[in-house]
């Protein structure tokens, strides 16, 4: 679905690591000097529950190597199995409830005459994981009836959610150990992966401008306000005058 009658969603993504927040906030700034313009972050958040468990005093660190320990459990467990259990499956489908969420509530503030520069965006190009599903729709594995009825569930939440296409999607490009330097309290083997299916993302089609997001903070920040640029004036919007914000 193309909503051209809506203000602009203009979704920013990437690893961790790619200076995805400090682009965000550049983005939003420079928006907001054509028209009024707001932020909307459209991921799962469980990653940021889990690091602030970790800093915890005295307890941080015990909590960081249970969850790791359990986090490497459940993916082993679903690289042998097509569909989690009950009790994961209803953690999966919380999130993604919240998550469907907060994207109603963005679709209001874009009825409501505001730019949206979100941080991630819903896709359905890579299963299991980065802004997708997190319950397979078509594995037969499972005998669990409900289990079954939230994959349908869930899938039909993304289906609607990318059914509305970002304007323009800003793709930060890093590699793995730049993102490592950066994100030091993050794990490698967590990091690689969203690394990798990164290129995949297509997002319905939507205009995507890619920025190598190892090159220096300068650079990155001018291709993604750039392109930005680009989008608004197309859309008819005013450029603001050099003093204007």
């Amino acid at each position: 679905m193309i909503a051209s009658d809506l203000p602009p969603l203009i979704a920013v993504i990437g690893c961790d690591g790619s200076g995805k927040s400090t682009v965000i906030e550049a983005v939003l700034a420079w928006a907001n000097r054509f028209a009024p313009a707001d932020g909307a972050h459209l991921g799962k958040q469980s990653g940021n529950i889990g690091r602030s468990l970790a800093r915890l005093p005295l307890i941080g660190g015990v909590l960081d190597r249970v969850i790791a320990r359990k986090t490497d459990k459940t993916r082993a467990k679903r690289s042998r199995e097509k569909m989690p259990g009950l009790m994961t499956a209803l953690v999966i489908c919380a999130f993604s409830l919240r998550r469907a969420r907060r994207f109603q509530c963005m679709m209001a503030l874009r009825r409501r005459g505001v730019i949206i520069v979100s941080d991630r965006y819903p896709q359905l190009d890579v299963a299991g994981g980065y802004d997708g599903p997190g319950l397979s729709v078509d594995a037969t594995g499972n005998g669990n009836v409900l289990v079954r009825w939230m994959a349908r569930r869930e899938r039909a939440l993304f289906e609607w959610m990318t059914s509305y296409r970002p304007d323009l999607v800003i793709r930060l490009n890093v590699d793995l150990d730049t993102a490592c330097a950066r994100k030091p309290d993050h794990r490698r083997e967590m990091l690689a992966p969203k690394i990798a299916a990164t290129p995949l993302l297509k997002f319905n089609g939507a205009p995507i401008v890619d920025v190598d997001a190892n090159r220096p903070l300068e650079e990155v920040l001018a291709a993604a306000t750039a392109a930005t640029t680009r989008l608004l004036l197309a859309r008819g919007y005013p450029e603001p005058s050099p003093g204007h914000g």
